[in-house]
């Protein structure tokens, strides 16, 4: 059973950036597509950012050209670089893990605040 780990968040101003960390047990990570969802509070969740097995990211426009997702295999770990951070941005920030089983596994959240 694949268990994740997400550190990094915490209270930023308008602006300013935070990475998310998300750390990964196993040793099946790199066959993982990872994802990174948020969800603020009176909202749904909304997917942020995806990253394939092979590499290939995708973003909602709410945060392209803002936020980066990334992986380092050898890590067992995916990142959310989050730049220009805006107070609709204030969520709890979780990562997903999906498997080509059809396997899937989250994290337990962590919050990001953005306000002055």
């Amino acid at each position: 059973q694949v268990q994740l780990v997400e550190s990094g968040g915490g209270l930023v101003q308008p602006g300013g950036s935070l990475r998310l960390s998300c750390e990964a047990s196993g040793s099946a990570f790199s066959t993982y597509a990872m994802d990174w969802y948020r969800r603020a509070p009176g909202k749904s969740r909304e997917l942020v950012a995806v990253i394939t097995r092979g590499g290939t990211t995708t973003y909602p426009d709410s945060v392209k050209g803002r936020f980066t997702i990334s992986r380092d295999n050898a890590k067992n770990t995916v990142y959310l670089q989050m730049n220009s951070l805006k107070p609709e941005d204030t969520a709890v920030y979780f990562c997903h893990a999906a498997a080509p089983s059809g396997f899937t596994a989250w994290g337990q959240g962590t919050q990001v605040t953005v306000s002055s």
